[in-house]
């Protein structure tokens, strides 16, 4: 069984900071891809931020200089840094695990945690 667990999400002021986890379980972590997405209200789902399984970060522009993506293997866990928050992040957030990077649909999905940003 491959089980993803995501946590940290929570209502925070227009500035403020968060930071989510991904805990997963019944995975090879260290060789798999990692990635966070999000879908805001009437928009589509988007990938923002994720680890490639070779160890290439990559960002959405939108968050670039604001998130920090980072992983601990012995932990076994994927961690999303997010500062200087905005309305526009507003969105339920998502942790997702492939065996080759970007093919999440073919993956593993958590079941989502809700980020809302106050203006």
């Amino acid at each position: 069984q491959v089980q993803l667990v995501e946590s940290g999400g929570g209502l925070v002021h227009s500035g403020g900071s968060l930071r989510l986890s991904c805990v997963a379980s019944g995975t090879i972590f260290d060789i798999m891809a990692m990635a966070w997405y999000r879908q805001a209200l009437g928009k589509e789902r988007e990938l923002v931020a994720g680890i490639t399984e070779n160890g290439d970060i990559h960002y959405t522009d939108p968050v670039k200089g604001r998130f920090t993506v980072s992983r601990d293997n012995s932990k076994n866990t994927l961690y999303l840094q997010m500062v200087d928050l905005k309305p526009e992040d507003t969105a339920i957030y998502w942790c997702a695990s492939s065996f080759t990077w970007p093919n999440f649909g073919e993956g593993y999905w958590g079941r989502g945690t809700q980020v809302t940003v106050s203006s």
